[in-house]
């Protein structure tokens, strides 16, 4: 999936049907030349709906189009015939997208399961003809109710990625090269920060023909759960995976202190981030020799005890199959 095709943030403006109005009529046929009210009812507008769709993964269709009106309720007619109703509009989206009121900020609903549907606005009801307004004393009445209007109302829609695991780390950790080594994805790879603006998705296959899903997500930095760097934009993907990947760089300064502020900033943007499964892959080994590896298995051992550790290097393919095992095992702990 190529970066400029990647939306996950958008704003809609969405409206549904007019009811149509009911019918005023009397019933007139040959021999009969003062028959009671038939007006027959308008149709109800249109309603507009979001739907899931699971083969969907950004929010790239509605980089073109923002505004959608669902149909008008036709109006009633002689015979008692009630109006059409409006078509219905369905907006369809990935699994893992949050819809808010644009204005009041918020919450409406949640798109998570398949086939899952949610009426964002409901038509306006149809008028009711003449014939519900005849009386002993009012025989043929001569109005019928006009139709409900539609309502308008701006949408967001936030996409969070749907992955079972999630890479963790400082800008240039090597989680695109890590994704690109173990998937067929083929994320934009530099030497500097923030080479990854947009979320990626690869499949790593695993053994016997089974596979799962991993996400590179934009690099976190120290102060990202109040906005800095990439800040919310980021943090928001993390909530939907189900396992974290830690990814710490050989070159760090201080491996635990690295580690720390990452758990840091996943606990202030949100706690129940922490309550998640996870592993920690000290990345870039190929840059060490034999006495660093040593070093560093033993530092790691010493600062993380009994949390899923090891040592990686997505160039040499050092430890990637221990780290696909490692993953594949929380993976099915979190969803037996």
């Amino acid at each position: 999936m190529t970066e400029g095709n990647f939306v996950d943030y958008v704003k809609l403006q969405i409206a549904s049907g007019n009811g149509g109005k009911g019918s005023v009529h009397l019933h007139r046929e040959k021999y009969i030349t003062k028959g009671g009210p038939d007006g027959g009812d308008g149709g109800r507008g249109g309603h507009v709906i979001a739907r899931a769709n699971p083969n969907l993964w950004t929010l790239y269709s509605f980089k073109f189009k923002r505004h959608f009106s669902a149909g008008h309720g036709e109006h009633g007619s002689k015979n008692r015939s009630s109006g059409a109703q409006g078509e219905d509009i369905y907006i369809d989206v990935p699994l893992g997208t949050l819809i808010k009121n644009t204005e009041t900020e918020e919450v409406i609903t949640e798109i998570t399961e398949k086939d899952q549907e949610v009426i964002l606005l409901e038509g306006g009801l149809g008028g009711r003809g003449n014939w519900h307004f005849k009386s002993p004393t009012r025989q043929t009445p001569r109005y019928a109710q006009p139709g409900i209007k539609g309502t308008e109302l701006q949408i967001t829609l936030e996409m969070k990625v749907l992955a079972d695991v999630g890479l963790v780390g400082f800008p240039n950790a090597g989680k695109s090269t890590l994704l690109s080594a173990l998937t067929s994805a083929k994320p934009k790879i530099a030497d500097y920060e923030f080479t990854t603006l947009k979320p990626n998705l690869g499949i790593v296959e695993y053994r016997d023909f089974r596979s799962f899903v991993m996400a590179d997500i934009p690099g976190i930095i120290e102060g990202a759960a109040q906005g800095k760097g990439l800040g919310h934009y980021f943090l928001r993907h993390i909530e939907r995976n189900a396992v974290l990947l830690y990814l710490i760089p050989a070159d760090a300064p201080d491996i635990n202190k690295e580690f720390s502020i990452l758990r840091k900033e996943l606990q202030e943007f949100n706690p129940e981030l922490l309550d998640k499964n996870y592993v920690i892959a000290l990345s870039k080994c190929d840059l060490l020799d034999d006495e660093l590896k040593a070093e560093y298995a033993v530092e790691m051992k010493k600062h993380f005890g009994a949390i899923p550790h090891l040592m990686i290097s997505s160039v040499s393919q050092l430890g990637l199959m221990g780290l696909k095992d490692l993953l594949w095992g929380l993976i099915n702990e979190e969803n037996p």
